[in-house]
């Protein structure tokens, strides 16, 4: 390559540099997420979150070919007027975007794998993928990923759409930590709770810096799915949206869409079913990650390793 492969930000360069709190936040829900420029605002908004907290902002994105590490407002409103027409990079083919000095929205898979490499250690995103409905083997790189790298994930959970109870069992599967975050059952995006329990609840966040500094300091494991529900005030009935979601999978089967369209087929399609309540969810839910990743990363920048680490908080 002729060129580089990451240019970090100056100012989130600095913040590393001097053991300052960074916040990743990806680009995928500001190019594919929402219309320009309600995305533009959403893009502004999350990163004011995290600074809101005390922590820097590192929205990630391929520019030109080269995987930035935070980006300036010009930036952030070249990709939401611009991106739908990018293509969205995951983990698996990053190095294709890199190599055609093209553009590209970074998704859950690939933002944790290059904030894990510049050493950010907490990641903000609305929901992850996973386990997809039915018999047809897809799962999302986002687990794998998270697996793979030191990094805790902010989350609603994982999307919805999914199943949820296989997506479960595969973070468990491959080692992931499942820390419910004022929740004892894992959140299913628009509505706080799935009916899934989850073995680990922690409400204090400088408790879960330290659970964080164990396991990345002290252990050298991988991954940490923070799992934290949407504001109540936004949350969705269940019923609802289960029989909206429960419509969409019937119409993409039927439609054969598959892949990589699944997610935003689905998507939209709630969105549209739900007059826009699904948007206004998903926009309370991503701010709200923010703020608790702001703040967790600054917990985690100014704590001590623990000599006890507590495996459960109820």
């Amino acid at each position: 390559m002729s060129h580089r492969a990451e240019l970090v930000a100056p100012e989130v360069q600095a913040a590393l540099a001097d053991g300052r709190a960074v916040v990743a936040l990806e680009s995928t829900i500001i190019a594919h997420g929402l219309p320009y420029p309600d995305n533009l605002a959403v893009a502004r908004a999350l990163e004011a979150a995290v600074r809101a907290q005390g922590a820097v902002p590192a929205t990630i994105a391929v520019v030109d070919g080269v995987a930035r590490i935070g980006l300036g407002d010009a930036d952030l409103e070249r990709l939401a007027e611009h991106g739908a027409t990018m293509a969205k990079a995951g983990a698996a083919d990053l190095a294709v975007h890199l190599a055609s000095a093209g553009d590209a929205a970074t998704t859950v898979s690939a933002t944790s794998l290059l904030a894990a490499r510049a050493g950010i250690r907490v990641f903000a995103t609305g929901g992850i993928g996973g386990v997809h409905r039915g018999d047809s083997g897809d799962v999302s790189s986002d687990l794998y990923t998270l697996a793979r790298v030191p990094i805790a994930c902010v989350s609603s959970g994982a999307k919805a759409i999914l199943d949820l109870p296989r997506t479960m069992e595969t973070l468990e599967s491959l080692g992931v930590l499942v820390i419910g975050h004022r929740t004892s059952e894992l959140p299913a995006f628009y509505t706080r709770g799935s009916g899934l329990a989850l073995e680990h609840r922690v409400d204090d966040i400088a408790a879960l810096a330290a659970i964080l500094r164990a396991r990345f300091d002290l252990l050298g494991q991988r991954g940490v799915l923070v799992a934290n529900p949407v504001p109540a005030e936004a949350a969705l009935d269940q019923v609802e949206i289960d029989a909206v979601i429960a419509a969409a999978v019937t119409e993409a089967e039927a439609a054969d869409v598959r892949g990589k369209r699944l997610t935003p087929f689905l998507l939209a399609r709630i969105a549209e079913v739900t007059a826009g309540r699904s948007v206004v969810a998903n926009r309370a839910l991503a701010e709200d990650n923010a703020r608790v990743a702001g703040a967790l990363a600054v917990a985690y920048a100014g704590a001590h390793s623990p000599a006890v680490v507590p495996s459960r908080q109820r």
